[in-house]
């Protein structure tokens, strides 16, 4: 407290005009500082940094100041490239050889659609130089490994291992003759004498007494030093620890068809005791706990060519896809309930199921010569029945493989094992072999309880032999008997033990699915590429059912239809029918011959058929069926398209007069149903007559007159139908939608469904059917997204006529989009990135948005059809209605007269604005499009003309209220994207995305952005506190909006958006000093500022450039316009390097940062605190980006760069008492109690010398050029309060503030630094100084040791203290060499004891001070004579222990474990960077000492400013 008040009485000294005067002068004075002091507020051009200043007009800029450099790298620093953006069709990828079309004919408007919507490719906006911005900084430690390659090995002695004798000899010698030297007087002969007798001579300096100009020193110095540099700083520096960039935007990923996690079943063999009939084999995936089938079938034939060829008077030809034996299921939400079902069917014949089974479970392979003629009389008699009933089957047998049991266990799994999946008492329950076996153990470990613990992606492949089948049960062939069977097989003590099993071996291979298997093929039969040879046997895709919902895109064409038929009761019925069969038809009409071939075959014949077969139960009058039957729809479907089911009694005892098959009864399902597809369960009553004529348009249900029924119509026949299509939406309202707007390209009347639609009644059923989307399911809204989004769309830019006038439909689809889009975020917050973007949406506007028939070559209305408003980009045409132009500039004109009084805010104004205007804007814009109605009533269909979407959509944001606007905030992201996405393609279509900027858009649309982002920045503002999450997600959709619209719009404009949106927030954080505020403003700024062209927006190139010559010649010091004597150029280098007004509105967005800096960083700012490393960071990430950027890798154009953070280094100037202390003294940098003056005010030199470690004022003198002290007027007036101790930084972010600095220094004109250098007051250049001295040490090499011995490591901490007292030395022994205090001798004596002497009383320094220069951080520095060979043979290993160096407190970390490698990589990273840092900061030292000659040789002004460089620099 007493140093602070010795401070505040010297400033109380100090008359307020002498400081006005003075800081006037201090060109380099830091504005913070300026605040602080409260100096110059008065003055007219000075506005603080908490406020906004105007930006510059930048395309006015560019326009008035033509680029002077024809081409080169600095041509392209002031504007941006002519190929900037690309509206790119790119191909859509498919995954089939042949597109999944429809076949050609007569396909409705909704059909060709869909069609187009999964064939069209993707219409993408491609920012060419994206990547260039800071959101993909290389700064991350893949690519930083990749930039240091071939860097040079720096040579440290801290590296070295001593030798431990030696060193304790040294120790010795030392203690020995410290005693002598300290008593005997300092020069005396006899220290001279003893000091020559126990010297050791060094080597001889080759050319050392050489006499050289000093000129030719420095260039020989300056060539050093600049060779052999790393030209990317931060590729030095490791990059910060910080999560996904906030900037940085994805690219989602393409839409593409879903797929779960995919399983490989190979089928091998099926092998039974008796091999005397074919045998048919089925796979599915049945999930028990969801009692739901979650697969397709896959059918498969094992059998041989000879048992095969016991049908060939059935089958003619076998279709390839046929024969298919191995299948690639897909399972999305795999579990522990997950079963592998394998179903038997064999060729019917005379005899119930166990009947037909008993000779496999009799008899045994073993004896097949015993029973040789019993078997060829079993096979005599299948061959008859083969022959006879080839085309029916009948069920046989079954078993199951608990999938996850399979999977969990294949780490210990032979190939070929045997698992007797028909006897699980054998093996136990799953959870209980699990836990009593190694693989369950190493399963356990890899997985947990839940469906999260199923994978199938990475398990070992297992071959399986399955040796037991269960005999189907006829009375038990229902699922819900499966899904008993299933569960029962899970426990230890099954009723399954009690069957008696039949004996078999199915070998099957399970494993993971590749990525892309050869010969695969779709569901749809569709070849999967690559497919080299089409008569390979293929591969077959399993169709998955999903037990869930599945939220993904359509993105390919599918139209398929599966039958499944339950049971049957012909329990009533009169008459023999025991052995039944259903067949199944798809017909497109009623005649017999109207049988389509759209039926899927089964294995072993053709792909295709136009019948299909039940299996059948024998002498069973109410069956159960297993059956699937797969059906390929066609694309458009009529009233006319039924199912035709037939039932036939089968005779399977061949009788004289007796028809193979009997029809006893007939039912049917219509396709449609009011214009949709018919899906679902029925239950349907049976015919026991043919349908009547036209009775495919009517239900079953309907009683036909003259009919008779089963049961008295009353419903015998479960049927389940299912559709995966992705032309049938199966959502009543989505279907609605889609066929009204359908109907608005037809003539009136039309029919939907049941409905009759009339012209007048139109326009309402549209509406309703739009608000009515809210009521879909949210899965077929996913599934149809695109196409909904489309429709949507073309709704707003191309509205309807109906009866004569325009429907303006633009609200309705704006309140519907904004519902669905919430509803999609809400209930798929799984599938969001760290934006809250969902990912289903950012796929639609990257990839598939589009505006509607935006085709170059398409040909433009002619005349007359809507000409005044087709395309309105230009402002205020003349073809424009001038009604329409008046009301514009009325209602959004910011100088309304019509609003009353001057708003108090910018929300004030805005709500004055919209709330007066805006929806009689709304309005007025709808009715000038009625103008044409002479020509429009003669329209029926759409109009010609256009809207323009990205117009009506911020039109209708901003007119938008209650629950709408509430939702279109909440994924204002998504509305953004697509308005800029429609602005880019409208650009691009009309050949305008190189034309002027301020000609491209109307000035009634800039007036609705404007007015968007005012109320969005009033949102974030008033809301941050309500709804963090809300507005977190808002202020980044808007930040990226902005920097979206640097690349479009009048880049002025978008300046002035961000000012609006800082005025805001500046007022709130006045009023309220929030953290949480301010970083939401650093995440607006640091999105903003990652534009790839952030350089060229900043107009590095401008006025604010000094003049060609800052350090004027001799005979120019007294011209007027030199630059010391001008006053203009003066406060041009002044502007450069402090955060001016000119400055702040002309690099706009780097003022903006820097401002962000210095605020934050204000030690007054304590709420700020939190916020110091976000803010170092913005600037940190900036800076690598632009260091290892292509574009700035030429010096010229770096050091152009560099220019617009020169305030930088006042900035860090002015928070160097908040620094973390990377020595070991814990200075207080810039503390009054230094030499700014002494507690007491006497004593002066004494608390200088024991308490401050600033350089020597004597020192400083000498290299100012003179060694008198001078007088020296007050120095600048520093805060007292900066250097409040819990206001220091952490050392990380000191040290990102530090390498920022250095990069400035770096790569900044020296002539620039030069000129400023010599503005600088008396404690901004001891600053400056302290500032590089920490520099220093914060980039000192630490020692990379390997200790493989406790010895070794405490010899190397003895070593380690030898170099450090050694090296704390090196200051003093500069500061003498400076001062020409010690000749030769003295150097070689002192050297030779291997210590320097204390420095006498009245010496800056003592001999306990820290060491400011340290000699180990010389990349020269020799290696040391004494190591000890062997401990540097040891020094690595493949595992290592490093050594961290402690903290400035000297405590040590703990050891961590490191490679060779990384210790090798590490050293070689820290030593190159200690290396640069340390040159950096001589190149900065030489201009320092360079600016006292050059003032020098200016005359007497130069003599003056010299003068006064030589008082700052004098001792206090």
């Amino acid at each position: 407290m007493a140093e602070r008040r010795a401070f505040a009485q010297k400033i109380s000294r100090t008359v307020a005009a002498e400081v006005r005067k003075q800081i006037a002068g201090q060109y380099g004075g830091s504005p913070q500082l300026l605040k602080n002091l409260n100096v110059g507020a008065a003055a007219s051009n000075t506005v603080p940094l908490t406020e906004a200043v105007e930006p510059v007009d930048f395309e006015e800029y560019l326009r008035t100041h033509p680029p002077i450099i024809e081409s080169g790298p600095l041509r392209d620093l002031i504007e941006f490239p002519p190929d900037d953006i690309e509206v790119v069709c790119t191909p859509r990828e498919c995954r089939t050889v042949g597109q999944a079309v429809p076949e050609e004919g007569h396909n409705d408007a909704h059909v060709r659609d869909c069609v187009r919507s999964y064939t069209e490719d993707w219409n993408v906006v491609n920012r060419r130089y994206h990547k260039l911005g800071t959101g993909f900084n290389p700064n991350t430690l893949d690519k930083q490994k990749e930039r240091q390659k071939g860097l040079p090995k720096q040579v440290f002695e801290a590296d070295e291992m001593p030798d431990v004798s030696a060193y304790q000899d040294d120790q010795d010698d030392l203690k020995r003759r410290s005693i002598s030297i300290d008593e005997t007087p300092r020069g005396s002969w006899a220290c001279s004498i003893f000091d020559l007798k126990n010297s050791v001579p060094d080597a001889l300096l080759p050319h050392l007494l050489d006499r050289a100009p000093n000129e030719e020193i420095d260039r020989h110095n300056e060539e050093h030093r600049k060779s052999n540099r790393h030209r990317e700083l931060f590729a030095l520096h490791p990059a910060l620890e910080e999560e996904e960039p906030i900037e940085r935007h994805c690219v989602p990923d393409v839409p593409k068809e879903h797929f779960g996690q995919r399983l490989l079943v190979k089928c091998l063999s099926l092998k039974f005791e008796i091999e005397i009939e074919p045998i048919f084999a089925s796979l599915a995936l049945y999930d028990v706990k969801e009692k739901k089938k979650i697969s397709e079938n896959f059918l498969f034939d094992l059998n041989s060519e000879q048992t095969k060829g016991m049908l060939r008077s059935h089958i003619q030809t076998a279709a390839i896809s046929t024969l298919a034996r191995s299948a690639i299921f897909s399972i999305t939400y795999p579990s522990q309930d997950v079963f592998l079902v394998i179903q038997l069917e064999k060729v019917l014949q005379q005899g119930d199921i166990g009947e037909c089974a008993e000779p496999y479970m009799v008899f045994k392979e073993s004896d097949t010569a015993k029973n040789k003629e019993k078997l060829d009389k079993l096979r005599s008699q299948s061959e008859q029945f083969c022959t006879r009933l080839g085309r029916y089957r009948m069920p046989f047998a079954w078993t199951a493989i608990h999938l996850m049991n399979i999977v969990n266990s294949a780490g210990s799994l032979e190939r070929d094992t045997e698992l007797e999946m028909g006897l699980p008492e054998r093996k136990g329950s799953w959870s209980e072999r699990r836990n009593s076996s190694i693989a369950g153990r190493r399963s356990l470990e890899r997985t947990t309880s839940g469906d999260e613990s199923c994978s199938l992606s990475s398990f070992r492949p297992a071959t399986l032999t399955v040796t037991n089948f269960f005999k189907q049960e006829g009375d038990r062939l229902s699922d819900e008997d499966l899904y008993k069977f299933l569960a029962d097989m899970r426990r230890p003590s099954s009723v399954l033990r009690r069957l008696r099993p039949i004996t078999a071996q199915l070998k099957i291979d399970i494993s993971p699915a590749p990525e892309n298997p050869h010969y695969c093929l779709t569901p749809d039969l569709q070849q999967v590429k690559p497919y080299p040879d089409s008569r390979v046997r293929p591969t077959r895709e399993i169709l998955e059912f999903p037990p869930r919902d599945v939220y993904v895109p359509n993105t390919t064409y599918r139209n398929l239809l599966y039958v499944n038929p339950h049971s049957l009761n012909f329990a009533n019925r009169q008459g023999s029918a025991r052995n039944i069969t259903v067949k199944v038809q798809f017909m497109n009409g009623e005649d017999p011959n109207n049988a389509m071939p759209v039926i899927f075959g089964k294995s072993s014949c053709a792909d295709y058929a136009k019948e299909a077969y039940t299996a059948v139960v024998y002498h069973n009058r109410s069956p159960d069926f297993h059956d699937e039957v797969k059906i390929k729809l066609p694309a458009s479907l009529t009233d006319h398209h039924h199912i035709l089911f037939t039932f036939y009694h089968v005779s399977c005892q061949q009788k004289q007069n007796t028809p193979l098959e009997t029809p006893v009864g007939y039912t049917w399902i219509p396709m449609l149903q009011n214009g949709r597809l018919r899906t679902g369960n029925f239950c349907l009553p049976v015919s026991l007559e043919k349908p009547p004529q036209s009775y495919s348009v009517l239900s079953p249900d309907v009683p036909l007159p003259g009919m008779k029924w089963v049961d008295n119509h009353r419903g015998v026949f479960n049927v389940e139908v299912t559709s995966v299509s992705t032309v049938h939406t199966q959502d009543q309202y989505l279907d609605k939608f889609f066929a009204l707007v359908h109907a608005l390209d037809h003539m009136f009347p039309v029919r939907i469904g049941d409905m009759r639609i009339m012209e007048n009644n139109l326009e309402e059923e549209l509406k309703s059917s739009i608000a009515a989307l809210n009521s879909s399911q949210l899965e077929p809204i996913v599934r149809f997204l695109h196409l909904l989004l489309d429709k949507l769309v073309l709704l707003v830019v191309r509205p309807p006529v109906i009866t004569g006038q325009i429907v303006n439909l633009g609200q309705a689809s704006f309140e519907v989009m904004a519902s669905i889009v919430n509803r999609l975020h809400k209930y798929l917050d799984t599938s969001q990135d760290m934006h809250g973007r969902n990912s289903l949406l950012s796929s639609y506007v990257y990839y598939v948005f589009r505006l509607p028939n935006m085709d170059p070559n398409s040909p433009s209305p002619g005349p007359g059809l809507g000409g005044s408003v087709h395309y309105a980009t230009m402002a205020r045409s003349a073809q424009r209605p001038a009604s329409l132009n008046l009301n514009r500039s009325r209602s959004l004109s910011n100088s309304n007269p019509d609003i009353s009084g001057t708003p108090t805010s910018p929300d004030d104004e805005v709500r004055s604005i919209i709330g007066s205007k805006a929806m009689e804007r709304c309005g007025n814009r709808m009715s000038s499009h009625t103008e044409s109605a002479s020509f429009l009533q003669t329209l029926t269909g759409r109009l010609p003309t256009k809207k323009l979407f990205h117009e009506e959509l911020a039109l209708q944001w901003v007119v938008s209220s209650g629950i709408v606007r509430e939702g279109a905030l909440q994924q204002a992201w998504f509305f953004f994207e697509l308005m800029v996405k429609s602005i880019i393609h409208h650009l691009y279509f009309i050949e305008r995305l190189e034309s002027p900027r301020k000609n491209r858009f109307p000035e009634r649309f800039m007036d609705d952005i404007t007015a968007l982002v005012s109320t969005i920045a009033g949102d974030i503002v008033s809301r941050f506190q309500k709804d963090l999450e809300l507005v977190e997600r808002l202020n980044t959709s808007l930040a990226f909006f902005l920097n979206d619209l640097l690349s479009v719009m009048d880049r002025g404009f978008v300046f002035s958006l961000i000012k609006t949106y800082w005025k805001q927030v500046s007022t709130k954080l006045y009023m309220l000093q929030n953290p949480t505020l301010e970083s939401l403003r650093l995440d607006f700024l640091r999105i903003v500022c990652s534009h790839e062209h952030y350089v060229t927006l900043n107009l590095p190139c401008s006025l604010l450039t000094p003049p060609a010559s800052p350090s004027p010649s001799v005979s120019s010091a007294t011209s007027q316009s030199s630059g010391f004597s001008t006053h203009a150029q003066d406060q041009k280098i002044a502007n450069m390097f402090e955060l001016s007004v000119p400055f702040r509105e002309q690099h706009y967005l780097a003022g903006l940062v820097l401002t962000e800096l210095a605020v934050i960083l204000d030690p007054e700012g304590e709420a700020m605190f939190g916020l110091h490393k976000k803010v170092i960071s913005v600037v940190h990430n900036l800076l690598s980006s632009h260091d290892s950027d292509p574009r700035y890798a030429d010096p010229e154009v770096k050091a152009c760069v560099s220019m617009l953070y020169l305030p930088l280094i006042g900035i860090v100037m002015e928070t160097l008492p908040q620094l973390h202390d990377f020595t070991d003294s814990h200075i207080q940098w810039g503390r009054p109690g230094g030499a700014q003056g002494s507690a007491d005010g006497a004593g002066g030199d004494e608390s200088v010398e024991d308490g401050n470690s600033m350089i020597s004022q004597t020192v400083a003198m000498a290299i100012a050029g003179t060694s008198s002290p001078m007088s020296r007027p007050s120095s600048f007036l520093l805060n007292p309060q900066a250097s409040r101790p819990h206001a220091t930084f952490s050392a990380e972010s000191s040290r990102s503030l530090l390498i920022c600095l250095l990069w400035v220094l770096k790569n900044a004109d020296e002539c620039v630094l030069q000129k400023w250098f010599t503005d600088l007051s008396v404690s901004q250049l001891n600053r400056l100084l302290d500032m590089l001295f920490l520099c220093v040490s914060c980039f000192e090499y630490k020692a990379h040791v390997v200790f493989t011995t406790m010895q070794g490591k405490k010899a190397f901490e003895r070593m380690n203290s030898l170099t450090f007292k050694k090296s704390k030395d090196m200051k003093a022994k500069l500061e003498e060499a400076i001062l020409g205090s010690i000749g030769a001798r003295q150097e070689m004596v002192r050297r030779s004891r291997g210590q320097l002497e204390r420095s006498p009383s009245g010496s800056a320094f003592s001999s306990q001070e820290n060491l400011r220069w340290r000699k180990d951080m010389t990349h020269w520095r020799q290696h040391s004579e004494r190591m000890d060979k062997s401990h540097r043979s040891l020094r690595f290993r493949d595992s290592i222990l490093l050594h961290s160096p402690g903290s400035p407190t000297q405590t040590q970390e703990p050891l961590v474990v490191r490679t060779r490698a990384e210790l090798e990589h590490e050293a070689l990273i820290d030593g190159n960077l200690a290396t640069e840092a340390n040159l950096i900061i001589l190149d900065t030292l030489e201009i320092i000492v360079q600016v006292r000659f050059t003032l020098l040789q200016c005359g007497s002004q130069g003599t003056k400013i010299s003068d006064k460089y030589s008082l700052a620099l004098q001792p206090s």
